[in-house]
């Protein structure tokens, strides 16, 4: 049995109380290496929570969690949203390592799955959840304005709440009853997609989509609302109400896979990303010169 290559590894710029073993990147990549945690790393994964990446003298991976593109003056390689053919970047999106720990099962339909029975099982109309108040979202909250004028909008998250307080369980097994799930993103960027619209389609509640202009790339258009494709959020407010009142439309888009015929992306696949990895861990680690207030930063992870 071949010995898996020892690769002395840190994180950094993760949220608070985040362990290595959280991540399913780390997962995937002890498949073929055998990751070591070291103070003096050879490679350095980071996310977008911060500025400590900046002390270590080593070949740097952004990952990144938020909308923000690679900077390639501070990082060598980057796993991110966009359509890029940099051969330093590898598109690996949020929705990927969102969903249940990146299986894409949960998202492929299912044989005998039943639209009319589906429909059966929603008893109420339409889910919203969501913490962040970011200005640059204005158009979710007025969404959910407008919708709430129709029917009554549930809103389990910190925004907007109407439900008493926070949902007490997952976010999925809360918007399973719902026919509907907002799943806006914070801003309308080409290949930016997280996991707001795969939470729904988890649920096999009908996603309710704003963001990425691209997301037909990631998904089949026909199993979602994209708000994108109306000329305003009126129009798109008016068509959710008529799907709502015509259960025969409704059920055409439940009767659509979410994935391009039924079958997962290239995004899930872990070979793709373990090569990725591989020319990177072949080469020997980028040594920096650092100036003085770099290495004042804060630590990183501490296993």
């Amino acid at each position: 049995m071949t010995s898996k290559r020892r690769i002395r590894i840190q994180l950094s710029d993760f949220e608070e109380g985040f362990t290595p073993q959280e991540l399913c990147l780390w997962r995937i990549l002890s498949q073929r290496y055998e990751l070591e945690l070291s103070d003096e790393p050879d490679f350095l994964i980071y996310s977008d929570g911060g500025k400590a990446y900046r002390r270590h003298n080593c070949t740097r991976i952004h990952l990144a969690i938020e909308s923000d593109k690679a900077n390639y003056r501070e990082c060598d390689y980057s796993l991110d949203f966009d359509f890029s053919d940099d051969p330093r970047q590898l598109r690996w999106p949020l929705y990927v390592k969102a969903t249940g720990d990146a299986d894409p099962n949960l998202i492929v339909r299912q044989p005998g799955e039943d639209p009319g029975q589906i429909l059966a099982a929603k008893t109420k109309f339409c889910a919203f959840v969501y913490s962040n108040n970011d200005p640059k979202a204005w158009r979710r909250v007025k969404f959910f304005e407008m919708l709430s004028e129709y029917k009554r909008v549930d809103s389990g998250g910190k925004l907007l709440n109407n439900i008493g307080g926070p949902i007490p369980i997952s976010k999925v097994d809360f918007i399973s009853d719902y026919k509907f799930t907002f799943a806006f993103e914070n801003k309308a960027q080409s290949g930016y997609t997280s996991e707001k619209i795969v939470h729904p389609m988890m649920a096999r509640s009908l996603p309710l989509y704003w963001g990425n202009p691209d997301i037909a790339r990631d998904f089949n258009p026909a199993s979602f609302v994209n708000v994108n494709d109306f000329a305003s959020l009126e129009e798109a407010r008016d068509y959710v109400i008529a799907l709502d009142q015509d259960d025969a439309r409704y059920c055409e888009y439940l009767a659509q896979p979410y994935f391009h015929d039924n079958t997962p992306s290239e995004y899930y696949s872990e070979e793709r990303l373990l090569d990725f990895f591989e020319p990177i861990f072949a080469r020997p680690p980028r040594r920096r010169t650092f100036f003085f207030l770099d290495r004042l930063l804060p630590r990183t992870y501490q296993g």
